[in-house]
Formats: C-alpha cells, sequence, structure tokens
C-alpha cells in the first residue's frame, strides 16, 4: 500500500472533523451557540477592518463584559424598584404608628398643624413625582422618516440622532436628551422625566432631612434607653435593677433608630446627587453632557480657542426651560404642586446661542 504525503492527508482530517465539529456545536444550547458565533465575529471583525485602533480592540474584547452588566442591571432595576418602596412604606408606617402619637400627645396644635401638613405635602410630591418618573417615557427616535434635523448616525441603531439623543445601552434603544439610566426607576432619565426625576430627588432629600431633623431627639433618647437596658443585662450579676421597658418599648426603640439612620444617610447620599443635578441644570448640562463638554473645552483650549456651551441659555432661563415656567404662577402649580405638564420643546430641535430671552420679565 502505498503511503499518503502529509499534504495530503491534512486536508482529508479537515474535512472528516467538520461534521464532527457542526455535529458538537448543534448540541450545545442556542444561546452558547450564538454568543460563539458572536465573539468571533468580533474577532474577525478586528483583523478586516482597516480603521481598527485600541479603542476599536478594546470595545470589541470587553463588549461581552458590557452586555452582562446591561442585562444585569434591567434585571435588577424590578428590584431596586420594589426596594424603593419598600424603604418609603417601612419609613411611613413607623411615622404613622410611633411618631404621629408621640406628636400629638406632646406637641402644640400650631405644631401638629404644621407637621401634619408638611409631611403630607413632602409625601405626596415625592411619591406623584417617582410614579411619574417611572412610567413616563424619557422620548424615543421615531421609527418613520421625518424631517427633523440630526447630528449623526447611531452605530448600535443605525438611526439619525438629534442633538443631545445618545444611545442607552441597557434599554437597547436611543434616548432623547438622555442624562443617565437610573437603576432605582428601572428607566432612563430623558427629556420628558428628567424633571420629574429630580423633583423626586429634590422632595426625597427635604423629607429625609426632616424626618432627621424632627426626630433626632427622639432618636437620642430610643438609644440611651437600649443602651441603658444592655447594660443593666450585663451587669445583672451586681444586683443592677434592669429598667422597666416591655417588649413594644424596645420595638419602638428600635424603629425610631432605625428610622432616623435610615432617612439620615439617604438625606447626605440623596442631597449630594440633587445638589450636582442641580449644578449641571444651572448649566445647562446633563450627566452625559458634562463629560462631552469638559472634553470639548480641553480641546479647543489646546487650540487657543474657548468653549461654549450651546444649550446655556443663562442660570435663570436654564431652570425655566427645564421646569417650564412661563409665568409667575407657574413657580407654584408647577414647582410647588404636583403637575404633569410637558417640557419645552420635543427634544429633537434645540435653539443654539438663542438671545437672551426670559420667560418671565426680570
Amino acid at each position: 500500500m502505498r503511503c499518503c504525503p502529509s499534504s495530503v492527508l491534512q486536508p482529508l482530517r479537515c474535512v472528516r472533523l467538520r461534521p464532527c465539529i457542526r455535529k458538537a456545536r448543534s448540541r450545545l444550547p442556542l444561546r452558547i451557540r450564538e454568543l460563539f458565533t458572536y465573539i468571533s465575529v468580533l474577532v474577525h471583525s478586528l483583523y478586516f477592518n482597516s480603521l481598527t485602533d485600541s479603542d476599536v480592540v478594546f470595545d470589541s474584547v470587553f463588549e461581552p463584559v458590557f452586555l452582562t452588566v446591561d442585562y444585569i442591571t434591567r434585571w435588577f432595576g424590578t428590584v431596586f424598584v420594589c426596594l424603593v418602596v419598600f424603604l418609603t412604606s417601612s419609613i411611613l408606617a413607623i411615622a404613622y404608628a410611633v411618631l404621629l402619637p408621640l406628636i400629638l400627645n406632646t406637641y402644640s396644635p400650631a405644631w401638629i398643624v404644621w407637621h401634619v401638613f408638611y409631611g403630607h405635602w413632602n409625601l405626596i410630591m415625592i411619591a406623584f413625582h417617582y410614579y411619574k418618573a417611572a412610567k413616563t417615557s424619557p422620548g424615543y427616535l421615531p421609527l418613520e422618516r421625518n424631517s427633523s434635523p440630526f447630528v449623526s448616525v447611531c452605530k448600535k441603531c443605525i438611526m439619525p440622532k438629534p442633538a443631545r439623543t445618545h444611545h442607552c445601552g441597557i434599554c437597547n434603544t436611543c434616548i432623547l436628551k438622555m442624562d443617565h439610566h437610573c437603576p432605582w426607576l428601572n428607566n432612563c432619565v430623558g427629556h420628558f422625566n428628567h424633571r420629574y426625576f429630580f423633583s423626586f430627588c429634590l422632595f426625597m432629600t427635604l423629607g429625609c432631612v426632616y424626618c432627621s431633623i424632627s426626630g433626632r431627639n427622639l432618636f437620642l433618647d430610643a438609644y440611651n434607653a437600649l443602651e441603658v437596658s444592655s447594660t443593666a443585662c450585663c451587669n445583672a450579676g451586681y444586683q443592677t435593677p434592669a429598667p422597666p421597658y416591655t417588649f413594644r418599648d424596645k420595638m419602638t426603640h428600635k424603629s425610631i433608630i432605625y428610622m432616623w439612620v435610615l432617612t439620615s444617610t439617604v438625606g447626605v447620599a440623596l442631597g449630594a446627587l440633587t445638589f450636582w443635578h442641580a449644578v449641571l441644570i444651572s448649566r445647562g448640562e446633563t450627566s452625559i453632557e458634562r463629560h462631552i463638554n469638559k472634553k470639548e473645552t480641553k480641546r479647543m483650549a489646546n487650540r487657543g480657542r474657548v468653549f461654549r456651551n450651546p444649550y446655556n441659555y443663562g442660570r435663570l432661563n436654564n431652570w425655566k426651560v427645564f421646569l417650564g415656567v412661563e409665568k409667575r404662577s407657574h413657580w407654584v402649580t408647577r414647582v410647588l404642586l404636583p403637575s404633569g405638564h410637558t417640557p419645552y420643546g420635543d427634544g429633537r430641535t434645540w435653539e443654539v446661542f438663542p438671545t437672551k430671552k426670559d420667560f418671565i420679565s426680570v
């Protein structure tokens, strides 16, 4: 028998192995096969792309990681919403079951009216703006053809993008005037719900600060009571009489401590976030535009030029545009009271470097 050279045997081996490899792949789950095909396309795109650079390589290599993070964040959004509802409901239960009876029994009528009025007004504002921020669409690109101007094309949606529009990997779509994706809302913060998001943060901060300040003395009394009780238990061998606290008293003290610690922590953290967003609104920027404008400022400075934000209409006008204030009464009806009015503009066209005109004469 004649021996075949190795150069002839090698293609025959490949031909015999390919059906086996295809059969092995066909037995794999569909999700794994799709992921394997996707990674193969990414790897091959690095070799057959003349525009390949370090950024393209980084995005291609870490694309599965980005997809995994987006998927987890999208799934955990429902968990975060339930957590917000649970924590807020627990504070309300403590306020009605523990604090309200103490206020009615110890405070003067004037202070009772103040606490009842302010507490319920703050609660209504928090619930209204959180619901609207979570349920209102942030603003999506229209699917039908239109004549709206655009500045670029989204490389993921393959759709024309108007100014201030950005792609959200978690929502997997482009958002008009996107600020960020908020997992606590399980929704993007965009043109149509940005005001609801900021108002929720503001009134939630005010509510936490209100609970923290008004419950400070109750917290100190409850903490000292539990400290004395634990010290008495430790010194039981030295004939120290235990304080006459019942199980209900101990649970009341622990509830007050839980409420004060939670509201103080959330008030500080959420207050810092609210202050940062207030600064951005005063500058006419979103969170994403802040990073873009910072890079543009450095790039223009290297060329000896000064960058100017084209959407900065002045501090007062920025707030009027953001809050939808068109006359003086709107500061009450649209800011201090629940209001579902739509924001200024459609989110697709924006005035660039407008003349300094006020909605309200100043």
